[in-house]
């Protein structure tokens, strides 16, 4: 089986949407089954207002048909709401192709960060872009509940895993700076709600790792904090493991892999009372959710390492991409020419259609 996924965040941009595509590839593989990818690469560019770092894909009607004939997949996911979702979205309609798609960005709140527009305006253009798939899907229940609320249609739960191989505890690993070390890592930029976190009383070191528009301004403003800037790979798991906490302000993500990652390392988190951690730890003693930021980062420091730990160990990027392959197939969205069917050996996911 061939899934081809149309996506506008690719690398070398590092972010949530990116690590789980690439995850989820790299599990199918083991599973029989090819992922192929349709990016901003393959076309020119321009840099994304805002962003100037990201490259915004200039998608030509006729290359973009031409190479979902090459790749000549079975089945057909669009992962974000960009140029290369938006003309592969209009190419499977004008062939009457089935297709699904998936929520990973709160766009209406980013857009109502930076310019005055009505968030209902930003709803409606995702609802009609979403509903002309054959599913959606969402990494939470509590987002599946308010897209359904919101008018979406055929919303299926595709959860998110973690490497725990490389995101592990380290015995002995250390930053060289002075402890309790509060972390955070992600990107630098308004809708992460950063102040809410730099802004804290609180003793030892606050880290920062990540990079993006915001952080000349928060460097400059919290002169006390130490930025890593962009981090990857083994270094990456060594600062997590480095830390004492993990503390996640935003009140926007759909769900914060970081979350997962800080656990595996046997990092507890403290974050706001909001979906995307609630939905990552609910009740677990992993954490601290709380309205008082500061409060929960300190009581943080005493949950126990091991069950961060144990918990993530739960969350395996296998399964994720099991539940990938089964809305495509649960959709509809899937067919071998032979058979008719996915071949998947995977058990259909619930829906949550409103």
């Amino acid at each position: 089986m061939r899934v081809l996924v149309a996506t506008d965040a690719w690398h070398p941009q590092i972010n949530g949407v990116v690590r789980t595509l690439s995850a989820v590839r790299d599990a199918a593989a083991a599973m029989g089954v090819e992922i192929a990818f349709l990016t901003p690469a393959e076309f020119p560019t321009v840099p994304m207002p805002g962003y100037p770092e990201i490259a915004l894909a200039i998608p030509r009607a006729g290359e973009v048909a031409r190479r979902i004939g090459e790749a000549a997949p079975d089945a057909i996911h669009i992962a974000t709401e960009g140029p290369v979702g938006w003309f592969v979205r209009r190419h499977c309609l004008a062939h009457r192709r089935p297709f699904t798609t998936s929520f990973h960005t709160r766009l209406p709140d980013y857009i109502a960060a930076r310019v005055p527009l009505p968030e209902e305006w930003t709803w409606r253009w995702l609802r009609g872009f979403h509903n002309a798939g054959s599913g959606v899907m969402v990494s939470t229940p509590a987002l599946a509940a308010e897209l359904a609320a919101r008018g979406f249609a055929n919303i299926h739960l595709w959860l998110r895993g973690v490497d725990t191989a490389l995101f592990r505890p380290q015995a002995g690993a250390t930053l060289g700076l002075p402890r309790p070390i509060f972390l955070n890592v992600g990107r630098l930029a308004v809708e992460k709600n950063l102040e809410a976190f730099l802004a804290l009383d609180l003793p030892g070191t606050k880290v920062v790792v990540g990079d993006g528009p915001a952080r000349a301004a928060l460097q400059a403003k919290f002169p006390s904090a130490v930025f890593l800037g962009m981090q990857e790979g083994a270094a990456l798991a060594r600062i997590y493991a480095a830390a004492d906490a993990f503390v996640f302000p935003s009140r926007t993500d759909t769900y914060g892999l970081v979350l997962l990652e800080a656990l595996a390392s046997g990092l507890p988190v403290a974050a706001f009372p909001v979906p995307g951690p609630v939905d990552v730890i609910g009740r677990a003693r992993v954490g601290v959710l709380a309205e008082d930021l500061r409060s929960a980062a300190l009581l943080a420091l005493n949950v126990p390492r091991e069950a961060c730990r144990a918990f993530a160990l739960r969350h395996g990027w296998r399964e994720s991409a099991r539940q990938f392959l089964a809305n495509i197939e649960a959709a509809g969205a899937c067919r071998e020419p032979a058979t008719g069917r996915c071949v998947t050996s995977a058990k259909e996911q619930p829906s949550f259609a409103a």
